[in-house]
């Protein structure tokens, strides 16, 4: 093998307590991220959409695992440029996600943003952002204003915690250095969540970086640091759930290192031909989609007939966002500086 693998962090998933409703919720939810963004390539194809598009399969238990233990419609999620999937966890209808990759006004940026920028304000989607680690101090910035809230202005409804996505690359630049120091100073409610796919595009993650074990970074700033196998959602739902109490309690943030792999190319322009062929392999035997369906089986909580109703379901739910989208209108012309300031 030419390619060099991190040993997985150990994980007892007998030993997590989970209910049907549970189980099918976390399933059906990484089902319609995976479901979607296939759609969303074969679209991209036949010239529905436009720009770089860039797709999160084989990543979806870090999305579901850690967005659906936080408060959905107040909790917040700062996403990246991979931000499809982030949107559908936290709640964002699969035809306003669909409409806003076509370019229509009833996407949920109102057509203006496209792929790498999904925002909705109901459900405290604090945006994709096309730039590496632009997300970062904007989520910090929101963690900040919950806390001030609470304890400067009295008000304890302000108990939000955030969860900031970004890739493995992210971990190299400056605003990642400086955010989390000052969220370890400040005890801020936020769980920072590196989904370290070893690719940064072209670029593997351990040939450029000092130190690629990300979760070890914490240490300078006295923050609690975390590697989950990002490939087993009850494993990261664990993690995501202890980091979330913390944070809520006033105990401040994580840094959550989550080993994943994206199992097409960085972008749909992307020919994928940097990763070899066993690399691939290696991590397609680990989808966390197949892992968990086999668990839910094995321990009896569903039948495979509930399964494929799920995936039935979802795929139809996902055949109307394409149906919604195609329909729905161009943004207005005469609307075109519209939704740049806050004039509403």
């Amino acid at each position: 093998m030419v390619f060099s693998e991190r040993t997985l962090p150990k994980f007892d998933t007998q030993s997590v307590q989970i209910t049907k409703e549970e189980g099918l919720l976390l399933y059906e939810d990484m089902v319609l991220g995976r479901l979607f963004e296939d759609k969303c390539a074969e679209m991209y194809y036949r010239g529905k959409m436009f720009g770089f598009v860039h797709l999160y399969n084989g990543q979806e238990a870090v999305s579901t695992g850690v967005i659906k233990s936080m408060r959905p419609d107040r909790d917040y999620v700062s996403s990246t440029y991979r931000d499809h999937v982030h949107a559908l966890s936290a709640g964002v209808p699969p035809k306003e996600v669909m409409a806003e990759l076509f370019g229509k006004e009833t996407g949920c940026s109102k057509g203006r943003g496209g792929s790498m920028h999904m925002f909705s304000e109901p459900h405290k989607l604090l945006g994709g952002y096309a730039f590496v680690a632009e997300g970062i101090p904007v989520a910090t910035g929101a963690a900040l204003q919950s806390k001030y809230r609470r304890e400067v202005m009295g008000d304890e409804n302000a108990d939000q915690v955030t969860a900031c996505f970004f890739g493995d690359g992210a971990s190299n630049n400056g605003q990642f250095f400086e955010c989390l120091n000052m969220a370890a100073l400040w005890k801020l409610p936020i769980l920072y969540v590196v989904e370290n796919n070893k690719w940064a595009i072209g670029m593997a993650h351990d040939r450029a970086t000092s130190q690629p074990e990300i979760f070890k970074k914490a240490s300078v700033f006295n923050m609690v640091g975390v590697e989950v196998d990002g490939m087993d959602v009850l494993a990261v739902r664990a993690v995501a759930q202890e980091a979330v109490a913390r944070a809520r309690a006033g105990e401040g943030p994580t840094l959550i290192e989550a080993l994943t792999y994206r199992f097409r190319g960085h972008s749909l322009a992307d020919p994928d031909e940097l990763r070899s062929a066993e690399e691939k392999e290696l991590w397609q035997a680990r989808d966390p989609i197949t892992q968990f369906s086999k668990t839910l089986l094995e321990r009896n909580l569903v039948t495979s007939e509930e399964l494929k109703e799920i995936d039935q379901k979802v795929q139809q739910e996902v055949n109307e966002s394409v149906t919604f989208a195609e329909e729905s209108p161009e943004p207005d012309p005469s609307e075109l500086h519209r939704y740049i300031f806050a004039e509403d």
